[in-house]
Order: C-alpha cells, then structure tokens, then sequence
C-alpha cells in the first residue's frame, strides 16, 4: 500500500501545484462562511506551506478560540497551540511555523490540509500519520468536526485508504461545500 500511496502523493503534488498557481479564489470566504455554525469552538487551522491552500482568513474570522497543530514527537497525535493574526512565530518540526508561545488547546473543529480527496471523505495527507492519529484519539473523547480544505483540482476518484485511515466530515473547496454523511 506504501507504493501506491507514494505514487498517488507525487500526483496529487503536482495537481496542487497547478491549482495554486491559477489562485484560490473565494475559497477562505466559502471556508469561513461554514466555519461559522461553529462559532465558540475551539477551531484547529494550520500554517500554509508550500502550495497548500491558505485557510488564515477564515482562521482570522473564526469568533472562538483558534490553534494550530505542532508536531511533538514522530508518531504521535498532533497537538495544538493558540495561535492569532501576528501572534510570533517559530519554525516548528518539518519547517512548519508555530506560535512561539502560548496555551494549548484541544480543537473541536479541525481544518485539515491535504494532496487528495474523494467523494467518501477521505483524504490523502504527506504520510506521517499525524491527523489521523490526532483525528482517532480526539474522536474517541468526544464529538469532533474534521474539514478537508483544498482546491477542487485535488479530488481523485478514490484515494488509497488504510485501515487507520480517518474520514472527514466534510471538504471546503474554491467551489463550495461537500459534506460526507
């Protein structure tokens, strides 16, 4: 299975690619628009990196606490530290950028990046593990909201699942809203 998703990651980078170069279009408004009917959760976003879609407007707007995940250790959950528009900044694990300080929380809505997506919620992500590790011990406490957020250029027909494999709830794109039952 590790082959077949290393091949799906090289072609899902290179549809991402392309899809970021021609622009996101409305895709923060559509994202912040349906981040909305859960105002006062604690919201996890991300950092973008590379050509990854760039969800900080909708973080910026979110009306509730907002973290972003750090990685603390190779194979284990992710965890998440408060972040808001031009807290400090440091470079984490694997070159992503943290807030330099403070509190940690435990999202109830993820923002999820990822390569790929299909129409049964699951989502190709770089091959860590990280958001589905993070996504099964945090579901296993409790109700949790995961959103996939990227261009429409990046859904596949199927992505190569796992049994550890975690589905999202739903998929924000330039394009509008899936929501997977």
């Amino acid at each position: 299975m590790s082959d077949v998703k290393a091949i799906a990651r090289a072609e899902a980078f290179a549809r991402r690619a392309e899809a970021h170069a021609a622009g996101q279009g409305q895709a923060a408004e559509i994202l912040a628009d349906y981040l909305s009917a859960h105002r006062g959760r604690v919201l996890s976003g991300y950092m973008p990196m590379r050509t990854e879609i760039d969800p900080l407007p909708a973080m910026a707007a979110h009306q509730g606490p907002v973290g972003v995940p750090v990685i603390v250790a190779k194979a284990a959950p992710l965890r998440f530290r408060e972040w808001s528009p031009g807290c400090r900044l440091v470079e984490g694990a694997f070159k992503a950028m943290i807030p330099e300080e403070g509190a940690w929380v435990e999202p109830e809505v993820l923002i999820v990046p990822l390569l790929a997506w299909d129409r049964r919620g699951y989502r190709l992500g770089y091959g860590g593990g990280f958001y589905d590790r993070t996504l099964e011990g945090l579901r296993a406490r409790g109700p949790v909201v995961a959103v996939g957020f990227a261009f429409s250029a990046q859904e596949v027909e199927a992505v190569p699942v796992d049994a550890f494999d975690q589905r999202l709830d739903a998929v924000v794109t330039e394009k509008g809203v899936t929501v997977f039952a």
